[in-house]
């Protein structure tokens, strides 16, 4: 039995004692120790009871990243063979793909052709901070006319976002364009990737992993992190920089201005080495198929 809801795991754990089943794995995906309920009081009353049951009748105990597992053992060394990480493994087939006329790209979401592509790629929600991107164009908007904010993801802040570039008077250079399924495409034809997640929120915590940032990567997309986000999903040093949020939109904004200075990556280079890593799309199998050998 492979359950994959972290903390409600538990449920059927419990659900199957006495069943006989030779492997049961818990398999943790998010650090936010989220119990769903819309009772703090529930919530908090729960959330050991369950972590203490996945520890100590789960047969393995699976995390996305070393903080995500870290988190779930709640300090705790882990107890190998039991405790283990398992990256996902990208299918990188669509990166190695045509890649996008970037012109017809911009062009199709009503940008010139000579647009610079800030890119934004998530939730619309508060823990991923995509009004963050917005303050840095703000900054960014006297002295590169060219630069633009692309947002592609689907939530409540959409119409946020746009208001609050209406406010300070870039409307014009924003685009919100809801949930795409061409992420790969716009990586690929964008100059810089924004990853702003929030570092300290105590109810969401940072990210589990941050899939998007090692597909950037497979892109040759030049990224900008928060430090909400795993240091394992950093396989190509060269190509990420990291700033505290704390630092601030003038900050985050010099730094953009450094990455559009650069050349972009070497795109073959790039996904040769994401391909070689645990991200690969063999390694994951691997290691999945591994779990459920009894």
């Amino acid at each position: 039995m492979h359950c994959h809801h972290d903390l409600v795991s538990a449920v059927y754990l419990a659900a199957g004692t006495g069943l006989g089943i030779p492997r049961t794995i818990v398999h943790v995906h998010n650090a936010d120790m989220h119990v769903p309920t819309g009772s703090p009081r529930k919530a908090a009353l729960l959330r050991e009871p369950m972590r203490r049951l996945c520890l100590e009748t789960a047969d393995r105990i699976v995390g996305i990243s070393r903080h995500t597992l870290e988190t779930f053992l709640h300090g705790q060394p882990p107890s190998p063979p039991r405790d283990l990480v398992l990256y996902y493994g990208i299918d990188t087939a669509a990166f190695r793909a045509t890649r996008p006329d970037r012109t017809e790209l911009r062009r199709s979401i009503g940008l010139p052709d000579d647009a610079r592509i800030l890119l934004f790629v998530g939730r619309m929600v508060n823990y991923k901070n995509p009004a963050f991107v917005v303050d840095i164009l703000t900054r960014l908007a006297g002295d590169h006319a060219n630069v633009f904010a692309v947002f592609a993801g689907s939530g409540p802040l959409m119409e946020e976002i746009r208001l609050r570039a209406r406010a300070a008077g870039i409307e014009d250079r924003v685009r919100v364009l809801g949930w795409r399924d061409d992420t790969v495409g716009l990586m690929q034809a964008s100059d810089a990737f924004i990853f702003p997640r929030v570092e300290d929120d105590s109810e969401v915590g940072i990210e589990g992993l941050g899939l998007v940032v090692v597909e950037a990567q497979a892109a040759a997309l030049r990224s900008l992190l928060s430090r909400g986000i795993p240091d394992d999903a950093i396989v190509l040093r060269e190509s990420c920089d990291t700033l505290p949020l704390s630092a601030g939109s003038d900050a985050w904004a010099s730094a953009v201005r450094a990455i559009l200075a650069r050349p972009q990556a070497d795109p073959e280079r790039a996904l040769e080495a994401i391909e070689r890593s645990e991200f690969s799309l063999e390694a994951g199998f691997r290691g999945l198929t591994a779990l459920h050998r009894i």
